[in-house]
């Protein structure tokens, strides 16, 4: 048995080559009886790079059905075909994998996105983590750096659980559909992004209490993902976030007021149902 020297994955040890962690995770993972595997729905519309990437991610142990657009995507899903991540290409030819997105959510499909670009560009990785992605990866990084994006956010998911969503949950104007990620305010659709609609989801959840920066942050993101400048940069992004939240509610009801700010603390849904006079 082979044994990893703790200070470096890239070591040598009495001249011997080392195996790096995803090369060894990759063979223990291609050994799993094939119900454990991770299942991997990707749709990429250049065929070279979808088939290519799909071999390399199946030499590292997980089960890749793949597709060349959304709607095929969509129909398969709706045909039965079951996976455990997406992996959606950023720029599809007749759409964007970014617009694919929320068409998914719309339709029931609950499961972890990442997606994979050529345009490693913050703007775009802002973008899709605001729509609701959890992971954004440049192509160039290749199938080890990806491979191991999805064991996290995989084996994150099946420590979590599947919990069935509510059907309804109603708080004064309020009503949320988290099988569907909508929110209406007065029967008006406030058209929150996922995310949006996921920090909402989290204030319902704690009502009352106020919850923290970083966890409204790690419930959109992934617990320690790091953004913004310096330790607490994170905190600019849910104050954005949460600007735009306000604003939605407040082009139905300029007297929105129900999402309260704790200063250097965080926010909460206020108890009070508030109701139109």
């Amino acid at each position: 048995m082979t044994t990893l020297p703790s200070e470096s994955v890239t070591a040598w040890r009495d001249s011997t080559p080392v195996s790096p962690p995803t090369e060894i995770a990759g063979e223990a993972a291609a050994a799993l009886p094939v119900g454990d595997r991770v299942r991997l729905a990707m749709v990429d519309d250049d065929d070279d790079y979808r088939e290519a990437m799909a071999a390399e991610l199946e030499d590292l142990g997980f089960l890749v059905t793949s597709w060349s657009d959304g709607p095929s995507l969509i129909a398969a899903f709706a045909g039965g075909v079951e996976a455990d991540v997406i992996v959606l290409d950023w720029k599809l030819q007749a759409s964007l994998g970014i617009d694919l997105l929320p068409q998914l959510r719309r339709r029931g499909i609950m499961l972890p996105v990442i997606f994979l670009t050529g345009m490693p560009a913050t703007t775009y990785e802002s973008l899709a983590l605001e729509r609701g992605a959890l992971d954004f990866v440049d192509k160039s990084r290749g199938a080890a750096i990806l491979a191991r994006r999805i064991r996290l956010i995989a084996e994150a998911r099946k420590t979590a659980g599947d919990v069935p969503p509510e059907d309804v949950i109603e708080q004064g104007r309020l009503q949320l559909r988290p099988r569907v990620s909508r929110a209406y305010w007065d029967g008006i659709d406030v058209n929150l992004t996922i995310t949006e609609f996921n920090i909402v989801h989290l204030l319902l959840r704690r009502l009352g209490d106020y919850v923290s920066y970083r966890e409204i942050y790690d419930c959109v993101h992934r617990t320690g993902f790091i953004a913004g400048s310096g330790e607490d940069g994170y905190r600019a992004n849910v104050r954005s976030s949460v600007k735009r939240i306000r604003n939605k509610f407040r082009s139905i009801d300029a007297e929105f007021s129900e999402i309260e700010n704790f200063p250097a603390f965080g926010y909460s849904w206020s108890r009070i149902a508030t109701r139109p006079t």
